[in-house]
């Protein structure tokens, strides 16, 4: 009974799917969906697992957060039953890669669910694929100090290959069905092999396939009339349609705003404490550069102490404030996004008033302006997801995020040097 009454909070109500077929799929299933959530709550995994509509949390923050995430959705032009979770298990960077650490999760997590989901819905003629989203922990050490951040896995498969995949009397016929699937690892396309054997036999046959195409460029059996079964396979240039510009009317932007309002709203509200954001300026979407950026306009308060030029301000606003909000912020936005990156609008405040003599002194130095009017600059810091990311993941430095993005003081562009600012020496 327990577990039946909890797994209610797995599905989704149809209230809150968006379109209105899958709404509809939503209503007239729900009770399906409710009993296989109850089903997969029931499993026991090695480590805790939790339904959530938000990837990457913290297990304190778990417990608080929506743990409902069962749903239906569509992905490549299928219908599919999609699920989004959190699975607590942390994997040693240094005893463990990133081929094994995808494995390990796939066969404790991925793998028992949809065992779970497929017999259920297999003869559904509604359903025709399986999508899931699975986050785990990994821990290292990053300039001597241990860390521990999420990884991000996603599977989706047809139908036919996920029966094919859960039926599999053999390794060969599970590793089939699962490349006939899609895989990422933090959003990069993954090829996940099932053992070191099937990834051994798959560089085999791709080494083979190199040297039969060497050999007939070198041979030279190509011929201008001849078939494409003689034509050397040298890789294809490209035939992708380039991608169109951003649409950043305002009819566009609303709808990007719409859609991630609820998220954009959970974040306002768990993250305030430490971003000081401003209440009458709420998060929103902003056309720059061509661009869609989710903008938060935040307060920055410095030390009275502090002084010197506006570019000084501004590199201090951002290595005391700003490049801390990153990381907790980056952890709601995962996967592809709407949206082309962040930005965070702040007015500079100085902490206190400053006293007269302190005006005096700063006179003295031969500051451009009184202390007292140094503070309230207004800074704007808009950072592209590609750099948003490699800061999070420790990849990129604070002044290489800056020089990735673009930094606005009092509305105009500028270059920040961070140390050279910081120095005073502008």
């Amino acid at each position: 009974m327990a577990i039946a009454t909890f797994a209610v909070g797995q599905a989704l109500t149809p209230a809150e799917i968006k379109s209105p077929q899958m709404r509809e799929l939503q209503e007239r299933y729900l009770k399906q969906l409710q009993a296989v959530g109850a089903e997969i709550q029931g499993h026991i995994f090695p480590y805790p697992f939790y339904f959530s509509r938000v990837l990457d949390l913290e297990l304190a923050q778990q417990e608080r957060a929506d743990q409902r995430s069962l749903r239906f959705d569509s992905y490549g032009g299928m219908t599919v039953i999609e699920l989004t979770g959190n699975y607590f298990g942390a994997y040693s960077t240094e005893l463990v890669n990133k081929s094994h650490r995808a494995l390990r999760t796939f066969q404790d997590v991925m793998l028992p669910i949809l065992e779970l989901e497929v017999p259920a819905f297999k003869d559904n003629p509604d359903v025709e694929g399986f999508t899931m989203e699975i986050s785990h922990h990994i821990r290292g050490k990053t300039m001597g100090m241990n860390v521990e951040r999420p990884e991000n896995l996603v599977l989706a498969l047809s139908k036919d290959a996920a029966v094919r995949l859960v039926t599999a009397k053999n390794e060969n016929d599970r590793q089939a069905a699962l490349l006939d699937g899609h895989f990422y690892f933090n959003g990069e396309p993954f090829v996940l092999y099932l053992s070191d054997q099937a990834a051994q036999e798959a560089a085999k046959q791709l080494d083979k396939d190199d040297a039969g195409m060497s050999k007939n460029v070198a041979s030279g059996k190509a011929s201008a009339g001849s078939g494409s079964s003689g034509l050397p396979r040298t890789p294809p240039r490209s035939t992708a349609p380039a991608t169109p510009p951003r649409d950043t009317s305002p009819e566009a932007l609303a709808k990007i705003q719409a859609a991630d309002q609820k998220m954009i709203d959970l974040v306002a509200k768990e993250l305030d404490p430490q971003a000081h954001f401003v209440s009458y300026a709420p998060p929103a979407i902003v056309a720059f550069r061509k661009g869609a950026y989710l903008e938060f306009s935040v307060a920055t308060t410095l030390p009275a102490s502090t002084n010197g030029s506006r570019y000084k301000m501004a590199a201090v606003a951002f290595d005391d404030h700003i490049s801390h909000l990153v990381r907790p912020m980056m952890a709601y936005f995962k996967g592809d996004l709407d949206f082309d990156g962040i930005a965070f609008s702040t007015t500079i405040h100085l902490g206190e008033k400053p006293t007269q003599s302190s005006d005096k002194s700063s006179a003295a130095q031969g500051s451009d302006k009184p202390a007292e009017a140094q503070g309230n600059e207004a800074v704007e810091f808009f950072f592209p997801v590609d750099a948003l990311r490699c800061y999070e993941a420790y990849d990129c430095t604070g002044q290489q995020l800056i020089d990735q993005g673009s930094v606005l003081i009092n509305g105009e562009r500028v270059s920040l040097d961070l140390q050279t600012a910081e120095a005073g020496a502008r």
